[in-house]
């Protein structure tokens, strides 16, 4: 769709009688607002809907007046609206004279500004990303932080640690044992069928998957990837399937959760980004006499991500759980450095990638509470970094590591750099290495500044507040 007669005719088609808006605020959730059909026009392609910036967290509240644009090549059908609605996302401007002007701290502003950049420089035309998403998903989950009780309860049907003795009602065991669920089939992998439910619904709504199923973590861990598409539409993708994956749970009476570590001792979920560069429709990454058939570009690449891996943690792991993820023993990296087929490495390359066009590697550390609009710009901004200076990652000591790093004596894993243990350490480093993410002015300073204000303020409060397990260790003395 292009116009907005085309929007109206597919209305029309499908019955629509709302048109719902999704906008993206700072920590990377949806916020929306609708409107009946009829009042979508010319004009809202125009002046926009306005609304209140600084709810979103972006703005100071005496500048907040902010206009959306919608765009009309995202509309789609919203499969979880009981009256017939088409949504589309698009672009938030600042109210100006005598045009609105693109604000420059908008997720999806930033992610175009990451890729225009790189058109500029020459580099490149496209910026290919697939992530993997995994996740949990529950029959229970209920939480509270209150100043005299703080603590969280889960539980899923296909548990065995927690569930396989019950006895006091009918109990079918097969259950799924701790840390032994990856690539599970039935009857233990009882959420396949909903799994299958949101990959049809992706697919509907132009997400190419590439398969699911059952991950590492017995109480319900799952995954689903996608093909690799353009940098800018799979962020869109990925906050359309997160839409997705949560309402689709609902639906089936469960609850998903794409926190990265939800169960302490079982495999945490992470958002492994696969990635590669497009030049005049070829691909940039591949040399078959390169190591692991990979280019001199690729490499470079990959070292602009290792040199910058400690700063970028501030946008791909922006919460204090995703430190909990990033320990070892559970195939999450904690060392900075690269490998082929190793997944105890931050990037990885994957060893049955061999032809041209699919030759890439992923980043293994991000995880999904990322707004993956910035998450995905950080990347490329690092990535185009070790290209400009031509950052060999061997000759900086990141590898090849073509051995398990887990494996490594403490003293030899001490000469190793390693990844932010918290959040606030991820912010530290990004105060102290953010350039490559300003060049061309693709991260704001002020972005960069509300962004640090908002994470160590959440650091704070979670730190400051009494934690169970200090109280099981602690109580007595």
């Amino acid at each position: 769709m292009k116009t907005v007669q085309d929007v109206l005719a597919y209305c029309k088609e499908n019955n629509a009688k709302m048109i719902d808006f999704k906008m993206i605020d700072l920590n990377g959730r949806w916020r929306h607002l609708s409107i009946p059909v009829e009042r979508f026009n010319e004009d809202t392609m125009k002046y926009g809907i306005g609304f209140d910036g600084s709810s979103y967290g972006f703005a100071p509240v005496e500048s907040s007046d902010m206009v959306f644009i919608p765009n009309i090549a995202t509309a789609n059908m919203d499969p979880f609206m009981e009256i017939p609605t088409v949504t589309m996302m698009g672009d938030v401007c600042i109210i100006d004279q005598p045009n609105n002007r693109p604000f420059d701290q908008y997720p999806r502003n930033v992610a175009k500004a990451a890729i225009d950049y790189m058109k500029s420089e020459g580099i490149a035309d496209e910026m290919l990303i697939a992530p993997e998403f995994e996740f949990y998903i529950f029959d229970h989950a209920s939480f509270e932080c209150k100043s005299n009780r703080v603590g969280f309860s889960i539980d899923t049907d296909e548990s065995a640690e927690w569930n396989s003795g019950i006895d006091d009602e009918q109990n079918l065991a097969y259950r799924t044992p701790k840390q032994g669920g990856y690539h599970l089939d039935l009857p233990q992998d009882i959420t396949y069928n909903l799994r299958s439910k949101m990959c049809m619904l992706m697919q509907d709504w132009g997400i190419q998957v590439k398969y699911q199923h059952h991950e590492v973590g017995g109480p319900g861990q799952v995954e689903i990837e996608v093909e690799l598409a353009d940098m800018l539409d799979m962020a869109d993708n990925t906050m359309i399937t997160k839409y997705i994956i949560k309402n689709a749970a609902i639906e089936d009476g469960r609850t998903a959760t794409l926190l990265p570590k939800p169960i302490a001792g079982e495999a945490g979920s992470g958002m492994h980004v696969h990635m590669l560069l497009k030049k005049d429709g070829k691909p940039l990454f591949y040399d078959k006499d390169g190591y692991s058939l990979l280019s001199d570009t690729a490499l470079y690449f990959i070292g602009g991500l290792l040199k910058h891996a400690r700063s970028i943690c501030a946008f791909s792991n922006p919460s204090t759980n995703s430190y909990k993820r990033l320990i070892p023993g559970f195939e999450a990296p904690v060392t900075i450095g690269y490998a082929t087929a190793n997944r105890s490495s931050v990037v990885r390359i994957p060893a049955y990638a061999k032809d041209p066009e699919h030759k890439r590697f992923e980043l293994r550390n991000g995880d999904a509470t990322a707004n993956p609009y910035y998450m995905y710009a950080a990347i490329l901004m690092a990535g185009i970094d070790g290209i400009k200076n031509k950052i060999d990652p061997e000759k900086n000591g990141w590898g090849p590591y073509d051995f398990n790093l887990f494996d490594l004596s403490e003293e030899e894993k001490s000469k190793i750099e390693s990844l932010p243990t918290t959040l606030e350490e991820a912010l530290d480093a990004l105060k102290e290495d953010h350039d490559y993410l300003t060049a061309g002015g693709v991260f704001p300073e002020k972005l960069l500044e509300i962004w640090d204000d908002m994470k160590r303020k959440e650091a704070r409060e979670i730190n400051n507040t009494p934690h169970p397990a200090e109280f099981v260790k602690y109580y007595d003395l």
